[in-house]
């Protein structure tokens, strides 16, 4: 394939491991894994890469299961080149590699309320594509607009309303690769933004499993929304709670482990592979459903091929 690649200012790195790349620490390579110097290096290599190449644009890796037999074709990752922040009134505009919780505390201590995004893990770029939200707010209650590069190379502004975004999706044209996204975000005390953060830190670390190798949330709520935090919240239909109801807290396969601390958190306890989180996030989802009737849906993106069979 190397031989058919475009020339690139960045970096075209062949049979590249991407386990190191995710927060879960596996999978196999990309067949490529491309990381652009700028807009205009992207533009001009998805511009002269075959059709026939596939493409998939990863952020950081934070909620994200890469397969153990990798990933054909290119992965892009951005990367400096595209994580400024910047500020007018109160619209703020992110590129898609920055990450959410600087985004969040830039945007604070302007007086901005992004404070959303500070306890999730991942960058802008993913925080779009899934309508990232806790606490009863989300990307699509802020978002104006993103800016895209096709997968020709051309490039686009898509407003918020054609992204269709509804809890953890959205709907992106194929091949679109988020490079920048525009927020009008509503004014507050800096100082009054600052000690909410920090307060919803402290529960985070309280309830989640910080320290442990996870991507987050493994399925999405039946509810159909994420925790508000308020008092009233109901417990009845979150994933953690179904999943408790399952018997399924702590469950293993090889060195998957559904999280003691909490239960919707599919976690690398040490040694584990791609196949061994998937089977267990199946096999969750499969008590569940004998249970209660409910189909868990992931919320973790999984990508690419299974391991070849000897």
């Amino acid at each position: 394939m190397l031989n058919d690649l475009p020339e690139v200012h960045g970096v075209l790195t062949p049979n590249r491991d991407l386990s190191e790349l995710t927060w879960m620490r596996v999978g196999g390579p990309a067949d490529v894994l491309f990381q652009p110097a700028d807009e205009e290096d992207l533009c001009a290599f998805l511009a002269a890469l075959p059709e026939d190449v596939p493409v998939f644009a990863m952020g950081v890796g934070s909620n994200l299961i890469v397969r153990d037999g990798g990933v054909r074709g290119v992965v892009i990752r951005l990367g400096r080149g595209f994580n400024g922040i910047e500020f007018d009134g109160n619209t703020v505009r992110a590129g898609a590699a920055a990450l959410d919780m600087h985004v969040a505390r830039k945007a604070a201590a302007q007086g901005l309320n992004l404070t959303f995004l500070r306890t999730i893990p991942g960058s802008i770029g993913g925080a779009v594509r899934m309508n990232a939200g806790c606490y009863g707010d989300y990307m699509a209650d802020v978002l104006q607009n993103v800016r895209v590069v096709m997968r020709d190379g051309s490039v686009q502004t898509l407003a918020a309303d054609a992204l269709d975004l509804q809890y953890r999706s959205s709907s992106l044209p194929e091949g679109a690769v988020i490079v920048s996204a525009t927020m009008k975000a509503p004014l507050e005390d800096p100082q009054t933004l600052e000690d909410r953060m920090a307060a919803q830190l402290a529960k985070r670390d309280e309830t989640q499993p910080t320290k442990d190798r996870t991507a987050g949330s493994t399925f999405r709520n039946p509810a159909g929304f994420s925790s508000t935090g308020k008092a009233d919240d109901s417990q009845d239909l979150k994933a953690w709670k179904v999943i408790d109801d399952a018997g399924m807290r702590g469950a293993a396969v090889g060195g998957a482990v559904m999280n003691v601390k909490h239960s919707n958190f599919l976690t690398n306890s040490g040694g584990a592979t791609a196949a061994d989180l998937e089977n267990l996030g199946e096999s969750v989802r499969k008590k569940v459903y004998e249970t209660s009737g409910l189909t868990l849906v992931w919320e973790i993106m999984r990508v690419g091929e299974p391991a070849p069979k000897d």
